[in-house]
């Protein structure tokens, strides 16, 4: 399993095959056009570059070297050779379904495919195909190089060798993981999208600024950073599809996403990866 096929070139894509490069393994990063691909290599140079300034401890590695393990097409069949599948799409169903039945075909019969997903059953998707015992979800934490813990889940189908050969992949990336059961949302995502759209209604009801709510988690409850920088982190627009995701399958109000959340991603207001979200940043570009 020395050779891994990312899908999905975005935020997440670009964290994991910059972490499965570091690591040693030979990626296929594939995604739907060449500049998304081109703007994805520029960015995993940055990142590796500036890596070492924010890593603990302090490994650095040669930005050219990591992109020299990674090869980028615009092609799904270029990962017909890989064993192992890591699977980052937009978090919306009618993408996410166009894709298993394919790479259900390309791959060999042995092959696993991990679902990169914050809400998504991953039951459900192992349905798409004739291997659901080979398909578990895999919920990366952003940003992917520095988190050392993911949340990992198990389809009904979902066999233990499944488990125990993702896991070994894990390792390698320098990663332990939680093992949870499928539900819409699993554990992070059932409470963190509920946390995150509610302090985007106390935006919106006026009851206090972006700043002033994340203070509060930080300073009171001593998290690292508040549910809107976490969300900007993550994308609003993810946050948004996760939510009706959660809505849809279990039909609950509580998932209901807040009219501020769908006015800004309208506005393309996406967070870090667009420059503005409830905070403005710098983009790569500027």
């Amino acid at each position: 399993m020395d050779k891994v096929g990312v899908i999905g070139a975005g935020v997440m894509g670009i964290g994991v095959a910059q972490n499965l490069a570091q690591s040693g393994f030979y990626v296929k990063l594939v995604d739907l056009n060449e500049e998304i691909l081109e703007k994805a290599k520029r960015e995993i140079y940055d990142h590796v570059r500036f890596h070492q300034f924010y890593s603990q401890d302090k490994e650095s590695f040669d930005p050219s070297e990591v992109l020299s393990r990674i090869e980028t097409d615009v092609d799904l069949e270029v990962v017909s050779d890989c064993e192992f599948i890591v699977e980052n799409a937009t978090e919306k169903w009618d993408v996410k379904e166009k894709i298993y039945p394919r790479l259900d075909n390309i791959c060999s019969e042995s092959a696993i495919f991990a679902v990169n997903t914050s809400c998504i059953s991953i039951t459900k998707i192992g349905a798409l195909t004739n291997r659901p015992d080979r398909i578990l979800g895999i919920h990366f934490m952003n940003p992917v190089p520095l988190k050392p813990t993911v949340e990992a889940i198990r389809g009904v189908y979902t066999s233990d060798e499944t488990i125990e050969q993702a896991g070994s992949i894990l390792s390698r990336m320098g990663k332990k993981y939680i093992l949870v059961n499928d539900m819409p949302g699993f554990v992070s995502n059932r409470v963190l999208m509920l946390t995150i759209n509610e302090a985007i209604w106390l935006v919106q009801d006026q009851v206090a600024k972006p700043e002033d709510v994340d203070a509060i988690f930080k300073e009171c409850f001593g998290h690292a950073s508040g549910p809107l920088e976490t969300g900007d982190l993550i994308g609003l627009d993810t946050i948004l599809y996760s939510l009706e995701v959660l809505y849809e399958s279990y039909q609950d109000p509580k998932f209901r996403a807040c009219p501020l959340l769908r006015q800004m991603v309208a506005a393309g207001k996406n967070g870090r990866k667009s420059g503005q979200g409830f905070y403005t940043y710098y983009s790569h570009n500027s």
